[in-house]
């Protein structure tokens, strides 16, 4: 006999020293539950103009009914984005929405086509592996100003290996928390904090929970991020959130076995990029909602003071959303000194783009590669990508490249690429471009399989409104 669907729902509250946004009320219930209001979250988007949009998360098990109130105005249509959910919404009158969720999901729900105002609705499954408060080894931290130096002395003890963070908003005095090996950092819902987790030369670190590390106004510094991976191995990020990092929410440098799931980032700053890595391997991304001001996603070679080649990265399960610049990046940066860097086995798997806006016409491309500074790009798959109709750009950019802006030298080389189920449904006039350098650096072996512009199936370059620079080798359509 099938065992009954448990049906629960944990929600969170928001600090009183953080903005609300009153453009929607929330509410859900179980069936023939009672109905449970959310607080609702504002949250900045879109560098260009930025606005206010909203955001709620909450937590549930079984199926659980949304209703959602547009305060702004009249509701006229309501759409919920990614398209490819199937989830629609049923205008119950001017005012009000309804519809059911029966598993996780991360989503835009946009009324009367404003997708500036909109709210962003992220529901998780409840979480399993909380930590246990009569746990000796758990040091719970209050909502206060925390001074860095008895975080320190807690982080280092053996006493401790997980620090809890409660509900409430959470200051770090230093700004920077430093992590080391072998510890545990949960951030409980509800729980906000006004600071950023380093993890330098340290392994076997996991950062987790349903709270969020919230920058905004608390963003002191320019090159401050949310989490900064560097030299490190075994490091998890799951959970949480980053909203308004003045840069980088994931910024990950010459690391190692590095998984980032269940995440999401909201950013509105010139460089407030998703997640960024330099010379890195194995990394996977998997389930993440990114709406930032800048590229969602880069993979690039040797920048700064990260050395050595970038491989098996893999992008997958996830929606990305750029209100500036690339939904996904491959290539600007490298080791032009050392002849530059290899960036090999990267794929891109089941995603949706809900977004791409980027008026200068040198960094456009919801699917990019540009290989700079005498890199090597090679063995990169696009599988099962979803592409919304989007604002200014291209569908895909491939190209060898002397950036001035950033490269010293062009790109070496871009070989074996494959796009294998790409469905772009907007302007019957978004273009593509595929270009090498000369004939020593050039592109060589792209086979496209499965790729429509609104349903109809593209089997050239003329019917895909390629732009064919010169030194292209062996582009295939199937």
């Amino acid at each position: 006999m099938a065992k009954a669907a448990v049906h629960s729902i944990a929600v969170y509250p928001i600090p009183k020293a953080l903005p609300r946004n009153f453009d929607f009320t929330v509410q859900l219930r179980t069936p023939d539950g009672e109905w449970i209001e959310l607080e609702v979250l504002l949250v900045k988007v879109d560098m260009h103009d930025v606005r206010e949009a909203s955001l709620v998360k909450f937590d549930f098990s079984g199926e659980v009914e949304v209703k959602i109130c547009c305060n702004r105005e009249p509701v006229k249509e309501a759409i919920i984005r990614p398209l490819s959910k199937g989830i629609s919404a049923e205008v119950v009158d001017q005012q009000t929405i309804q519809f059911i969720l029966t598993k996780p999901e991360k989503l835009s729900i946009e009324i009367n086509g404003d997708r500036f105002h909109n709210l962003h609705l992220i529901a998780k499954e409840l979480e399993e592996d909380r930590p246990d408060p009569t746990d000796p080894g758990v040091a719970f931290l209050d909502p206060r100003i925390h001074r860095m130096e008895d975080l320190q002395e807690k982080l280092m003890s053996d006493r401790y290996h997980t620090l809890h963070f409660k509900p409430g908003m959470h200051h770090i005095e230093q700004v920077i928390i430093n992590l080391p090996s072998n510890k545990k950092i949960y951030i409980e819902g509800g729980a906000f904090i006004a600071g950023s987790f380093v993890c330098d030369k340290v392994e076997n670190v996991q950062i987790s929970g349903r709270g969020m590390i919230y920058l905004g106004e608390f963003g002191r510094f320019s090159a401050f991020r949310g989490v900064r991976v560097m030299y490190a191995q075994y490091i998890d990020i799951s959970g949480i959130s980053v909203i308004d990092p003045p840069h980088y929410s994931v910024y990950l440098g010459q690391s190692h076995h590095i998984r980032i799931s269940n995440f999401e980032s909201f950013s509105t700053r010139g460089w407030s990029d998703g997640i960024d890595m330099m010379s890195c391997c194995d990394v996977e991304i998997d389930d993440v909602f990114m709406r930032n001001s800048d590229d969602c996603i880069a993979i690039y070679g040797h920048r700064w003071g990260y050395y050595g080649d970038t491989r098996n990265i893999t992008v997958k399960n996830s929606t990305l959303w750029a209100d500036v610049a690339h939904p996904t990046m491959i290539g600007t940066h490298g080791d032009y000194d050392a002849d530059g860097t290899l960036i090999e086995n990267i794929l891109f798997e089941n995603l949706d783009i809900l977004e791409h806006h980027e008026p200068q016409d040198n960094y456009q491309g919801c699917l990019t590669i540009n290989a700079g500074d005498k890199n090597t790009v090679r063995n990169v798959n696009y599988r099962n990508i979803r592409i919304e109709p989007f604002e200014l750009g291209r569908i895909i950019d491939i190209r060898v490249i002397w950036n001035p802006d950033y490269n010293p030298f062009p790109g070496n080389r871009i070989e074996h690429i494959t796009f294998d189920g790409i469905y772009y449904n907007g302007s019957d006039n978004a273009i593509s471009r595929l270009s090498g350098f000369d004939a020593e650096r050039s592109i060589d072996g792209v086979t496209i399989e499965n790729f429509y512009i609104n349903n109809h199936k593209i089997t050239d370059s003329a019917s895909g409104n390629f732009e064919l620079g010169e030194h292209v080798n062996r582009l295939t359509f199937l």
